[in-house]
């Protein structure tokens, strides 16, 4: 017993030793607001025209580089959309956040063709889904140019920082915009059983179904009124829904410890203060 006191008490004195981990005042002196670039690259493939058109005339990208423009980068930043021969995919390599337009004409392929059974209009699906996915990048983007500790995997704590972005941007387009990208995880819970091969658990992702759960508990927890429905249709099953205050109190911990030093206060009330998604449709959009 004496033996293992003596080593607690060592260890305990090395940690003692270790700095606080705050943002270096040498970093923070080269970061600077409104460090976002958008860039559409037209598509090599001809199907994907009317999709490049569509995006450009609705400012995808501008609204992006608006939302993300009170985040002090120490360099530019910029949010590309481009083929990726195939690869329905978005993801980060310093310092760009890419948006394949496989991924996006999947995204419109799967929408609803009218508001669906839980209430999530064809435009809610396909914004949600685009703007949770440039999130979950910028999310990246964020961790590596501010070096932010991450306690636990990249992949989950990226999704936390998309989900803790679109609860921010006031409660009609929060709703929407969580509602929207919930939808894209539909087809993994039709089943109350599930089958998968092992391999699948190696994956630096979280599994489908329980990236659903995470999204949908951070949303109830942050507030339990407005996305009451998801208790109510039982999407969110009733002992996960009473820690989800708790997990939403350590994100935004998270959040306001390490990501907050780094935003542009004025601007970041501006963001919120915008309203940033279209009427509510009924149908799928012609386009």
């Amino acid at each position: 017993m004496r033996s293992n006191r003596f080593w607690l008490c060592a260890f305990l004195a090395c940690l003692a030793t270790l700095p606080v981990i705050v943002p270096a005042k040498e970093a923070m002196a080269n970061e600077a607001p409104n460090r976002i670039r958008i860039e559409y690259e037209p598509p090599n493939n001809p199907a994907h025209q009317p999709l490049y058109e569509m995006i450009r005339e609705r400012q995808f990208l501008e609204k992006l580089q608006t939302i993300f423009s009170p985040f002090k980068f120490p360099m530019e930043v910029t949010i590309k959309t481009l083929g990726c021969d195939g690869r329905a995919n978005a993801h980060y390599r310093r310092p760009q956040v890419l948006i394949c337009y496989e991924l996006l004409a999947a995204i419109r392929r799967e929408m609803p063709l009218e508001t669906s059974v839980g209430g999530v209009t064809p435009i809610d699906a396909e914004i949600g889904q685009f703007f949770f996915a440039a999130a979950h990048e910028m999310g990246h983007a964020a961790f590596d140019l501010f070096s932010t500790p991450i306690f636990g995997r990249q992949e989950d704590a990226a999704d936390g920082f998309a989900t803790y972005i679109m609860l921010q941007l006031g409660k009609s387009d929060a709703r929407r915009l969580i509602t929207g990208a919930a939808y894209s995880y539909r087809k993994y819970l039709q089943h109350p059983s599930v089958t998968a091969p092992l391999k699948d658990f190696s994956d630096v992702h979280g599994a489908p179904q329980q990236r659903f759960f995470n999204l949908i508990c951070y949303a109830y927890g942050a507030d339990p009124v407005l996305f009451a429905v998801f208790v109510d249709k039982q999407f969110l099953p009733e002992h996960r829904a009473k820690t989800c205050r708790f997990e939403y109190g350590d994100l935004t911990w998270a959040f306001r410890q390490l990501i907050v030093p780094h935003l542009d206060q004025q601007l970041a009330k501006q963001v919120m203060d915008q309203t940033w998604l279209p009427p509510e449709q009924e149908k799928r959009p012609s386009n």
